[in-house]
């Protein structure tokens, strides 16, 4: 199979995150000429750089998204950007909405602007869920940016050959913040485990099939287009009570000794996730690993051939819901969670 980051330079923001990381893992041993990492977070950037001091091909430095005049320096010469760098969690962005504005939206927008001036060849946006009909600051900000980056693919100048697209996938099992971790030191401590709502469901993934695609999308995309990744459902009390029986006898418990608090959804908070709505499918195509989610303005500036390579259908006939897709059984999701070492580290 050809290697299509062989000699490429890339730009990842956010490489301090959860996401950002693990695409500089994976990139690192793609062959490629340049790999930069910016962040605002100076200590995890530290021992990024530290761990990456035998790699003679990638460089980190201290960035803000928010300093146009510094995206335009660090993107020079460089092919390819994928952008994961946000303010991501919910309740901060609630409470700081002008700074969630100002990094996600204007941001976004400084990203742009750098990509086109310094004519990339391809920047790829990592969207969330929480953008589909969004119920809070961060989801909002992130439907944002979405919607800029179509725009800047329709608006591009005729020189101008950049491609920008988007990619949109819900939870990362095991990541920071998510909710693997935090049942798993609830279980730790002997204490019950807080469930929000038993009936609640969530589209899932590891973060290593989240950067898999992520890196696949940039050579799917056509322009303007946002990719939504196919992913399992789980109900969140199955996942509660499959954990409580793999981990409580590892920390000196019976699983019976492990109970389950239902203390109610968070405002804003969704009883389900949405990854395409009702709109979106009139005008996605199929393919074996996304929904390709087409521009709706797509005609208005020029013309794009979504001809992709595997397409399995043209005519998507639903949404994209984790209340109406089958979740995984308590025994599927247990395989689940072996098969992809979810737990090995906790």
């Amino acid at each position: 199979m050809t290697n299509k980051w062989k000699g490429k330079r890339v730009l990842i923001t956010g490489v301090c995150g959860t996401v950002g990381a693990a695409l500089l893992k994976k990139l690192s041993k793609k062959d490629c000429q340049h790999i930069v990492g910016i962040d605002n977070n100076e200590t995890e950037l530290f021992f990024i750089g530290q761990d990456y001091s035998k790699h003679s091909n990638i460089d980190v430095f201290v960035g803000d998204l928010r300093d146009k005049d510094s995206m335009d320096r660090v993107m020079k010469n460089i092919d390819i950007v994928l952008h994961s760098a946000a303010l991501k969690h919910v309740i901060l962005c609630e409470r700081s909405p002008r700074d969630a504005v100002a990094i996600n939206i204007q941001g976004m927008m400084n990203i742009i602007d750098a990509a086109e001036r310094n004519d990339v060849d391809r920047l790829i946006f990592t969207s969330s869920d929480k953008a589909v009909n969004p119920t809070n600051v961060m989801g909002t900000t992130k439907l944002m940016g979405e919607r800029l980056m179509t725009a800047a693919n329709a608006h591009r100048c005729n020189e101008s050959e950049t491609i920008y697209a988007s990619t949109r996938f819900g939870n990362v099992l095991g990541s920071r913040g998510s909710v693997v971790p935090i049942f798993a030191r609830q279980i730790a401590s002997g204490k019950s485990i807080t469930l929000t709502d038993k009936s609640m469901t969530r589209f899932v993934m590891t973060l290593d099939e989240a950067v898999s695609l992520v890196l696949k999308s940039v050579w799917h995309a056509c322009g303007g287009e946002i990719f939504v990744t196919k992913m399992p459902i789980i109900r969140i009390i199955d996942l509660a009570e499959v954990m409580i029986e793999m981990l409580a006898p590892k920390y000196g418990y019976k699983p019976s000794d492990i109970g389950i608090e239902v203390i109610g959804a968070k405002p804003g908070e969704k009883m389900y996730e949405e990854l395409l709505n009702e709109e979106e499918m009139r005008r996605a195509i199929e393919l074996e690993q996304f929904f390709s989610v087409l521009p709706a303005f797509k005609g208005i500036y020029h013309n794009i051939d979504y001809n992709y390579g595997d397409i399995l259908s043209k005519n998507v006939d639903k949404e994209y819901n984790s209340k109406i897709e089958t979740p995984l059984t308590k025994k599927e999701l247990k395989e689940y969670i072996h098969k992809n070492n979810l737990l090995g580290e906790l």
